[in-house]
């Protein structure tokens, strides 16, 4: 925990902080953090490396629920602005149990507490896509309903937004990660500004009454003015780094799998000419859906009992049946090579077989190994895609924009540069400088994007501006949101850049400090 310097123009807390993906957006606008809190020990290392404060809240552990869940008031300092990016939970269903009843024991309790008590002007969460899902139908009207009753303004339609969807020149980056975000923005103001209390005693301004909004009265934060306008290019928009690195080496298995996937690429392209020829029409593309090898069979019984396997579950009886069908089609032209005077292919095998004999080989692969999805459209190959390994099979896309950071295991293979994305390359696509020390890609892959906060924070600023001008906390918000954004146009990068210098050279000057004191 810190306390505010005269020269910041707000303060913030970070919640569930992760390695301070917020705390790199909201320090570049001028605010300060007071109170970071993550419980996960690397995390908190990483974001003392960078941020020169360990996310430790107001106890040695990181523990959010010692700093709320008391009698008393919350162990959290007075600030202008909460975000978190907590954890989904479910919340009791049971008739008996109301308002913070309902909520408590899950972290989504700790926040409110914090809201309640402290009143910020300005509450921004991120979650998993999900949570705004018919899964999670309780949960996402539980929150709203929490904070409406709380005092803040706040739409019930989700805002699901990703970098990808953002041009660069407005902080977008090459990766889908669809994200739900909440903006809710305080109604009554806490500390009104002269002009303001003077209105509202006079009734000269009338607050809304946040319970009583609707989908009409609030609408949801939106980046549809930022939209990327061209295809993204990986190599040219990330960078990507053209040089061998490092820790980012494709193994031989996974080589094997790739090329072997490849000659059936080429062998599904023949097929489609051909078959286009005959028909006199354009040749179709190579198929979209799943291509599950691991089913292929020519046996009706099989078939049979794998579709009467997936009854109810509509979905995989296409796929099935879309297999079944391709594999015929593949065996017809596999039939109709070897009826033409060659019967051969170049190396002499039978071409009758050449189906039969590749799905021997597919089946001596790990069963997740066994699949492919291409979504590359008419991309020449395989080697000119990204490519990730998933544990439901291959995954090929365009050289455009990458899927969201996951766990290490799946982290793409950029086929034209014959390695994995590094550690580096995805640091960048979070919108975090290439100086940021020490993130693992399970740490990226929980954290929020930088750009896509920056412009979530200032649709919401711009959206409430008027109530948040009532407020001295609000307007101090409102104007610094918007002289950053004035100045970068929401890229953010130089400024985040400088902000991780600043916080790397607060752990440099402790690291001094202490050794002076050892010595």
């Amino acid at each position: 925990m810190s306390h505010q310097t005269e020269t910041a123009a707000f303060r913030y807390i970070d919640l569930f902080a992760g390695i301070g993906g917020f705390h790199a957006v909201l320090d570049s606008m001028g605010g300060e953090c007071v109170y970071a809190v993550e419980i996960d020990k690397a995390a908190q290392d990483v974001y003392e490396a960078n941020w020169g404060m360990r996310p430790l809240g107001s106890n040695d552990k990181g523990d959010i629920t010692l700093d709320t869940q008391t009698e008393l008031e919350v162990n959290v300092p007075e600030h202008d602005v909460l975000v978190a990016g907590f954890p989904c939970q479910p919340f009791s269903k049971s008739g008996a149990q109301k308002g913070m009843d309902e909520i408590r024991g899950t972290l989504f309790f700790d926040i409110m507490r914090i809201v309640n008590d402290r009143k910020p002007a300005v509450v921004l969460l991120e979650n998993v896509r999900n949570l705004a899902g018919p899964r999670h139908v309780h949960e996402w009207d539980v929150i709203i309903e929490r904070l409406r009753k709380a005092g803040y303004r706040v739409s019930h339609t989700a805002s699901v937004l990703s970098p990808v969807k953002v041009a660069p020149e407005f902080g977008g980056h090459p990766q889908t990660r669809d994200r739900v975000f909440i903006a809710a923005t305080r109604v009554a103001p806490l500390r009104p500004t002269p002009e303001a209390e003077e209105a509202l005693a006079r009734g000269r301004i009338v607050l809304p009454d946040p319970v009583q909004d609707t989908d009409e009265t609030v609408k949801p934060i939106a980046l549809d003015h930022l939209k990327m306008q061209r295809p993204w290019n990986l190599m040219a928009d990330l960078p990507l780094d053209e040089k061998n690195v490092g820790g980012s080496s494709v193994s031989v298995d996974e080589w094997r799998w790739i090329d072997h996937w490849e000659r059936l690429v080429q062998r599904m392209r023949a097929m489609l000419a051909h078959e286009a020829d005959r028909a006199g029409l354009p040749a179709k593309e190579i198929p979209g859906f799943p291509i599950w090898a691991n089913v292929w069979t020519t046996d009706e019984n099989e078939r049979r009992a794998a579709l009467e396997g997936a009854a109810g579950m509509a979905w995989k009886v296409s796929h099935l049946r879309k297999n079944y069908e391709l594999y015929d089609r593949l065996r017809s032209y596999d039939a109709f090579l070897a009826s033409t005077e060659k019967g051969a292919d170049e190396k002499g095998a039978d071409e009758s077989r050449w189906t039969p004999n590749w799905l021997g080989t597919t089946r001596q692969f790990p069963e997740s190994r066994q699949k492919m999805e291409w979504q590359a459209q008419d991309s020449g190959s395989i080697r000119d895609c990204v490519i990730s390994m998933r544990p439901s099979g291959l995954r090929v896309k365009q050289m455009t924009h990458l899927p969201a950071l996951v766990a290490i295991s799946q982290t793409p293979i950029i086929g034209p540069l014959e390695r994995r994305l590094t550690i580096e390359e995805g640091t960048l696509l979070q919108g975090l400088p290439a100086s940021f020390k020490g993130a693992t890609w399970k740490q990226l892959g929980n954290g929020v994007n930088t750009g896509v906060v920056a412009q979530a924070l200032s649709a919401q600023v711009e959206r409430d501006a008027a109530l948040l001008e009532l407020d001295e906390r609000g307007r101090r918000v409102l104007a610094a949101v918007r002289e950053t954004m004035r100045v970068t146009g929401g890229d953010l990068r130089e400024k985040i850049a400088a902000a991780v210098t600043r916080g790397q050279a607060k752990v440099s000057r402790t690291d001094v400090v202490e050794g002076s004191r050892a010595a």
